[in-house]
């Protein structure tokens, strides 16, 4: 499961507010932005939700073999030229 700094990393990357991740996730901007502080205890199916959507917009979650220093990472997906 993807981790708050996670969510706050793609979406910083992307160039994202949170009520437009939240928008695009289907959830509320107040719920986005507990998880992110790590205060809500999401269910599974809303972190699926939230990372689909950022996968959607061309994020990937790095596995655990592909960590970086101090935690999972995020990256964009290449672009193809």
């Amino acid at each position: 499961m993807i981790i708050p700094e996670q969510i706050r990393g793609a979406r910083a990357m992307l160039g994202l507010t949170q009520a437009e991740l939240a928008k695009s996730a289907g959830i509320s901007t107040t719920g986005l932005n507990n998880i992110e502080r790590g205060i809500a205890d999401p269910k599974a199916s809303t972190l699926r939700a939230i990372q689909a959507a950022l996968e959607k917009a061309g994020i990937i979650f790095q596995s655990d073999g592909e960590m970086v220093a101090g935690g999972a990472g995020v990256r964009l997906a290449r672009l193809k030229e």
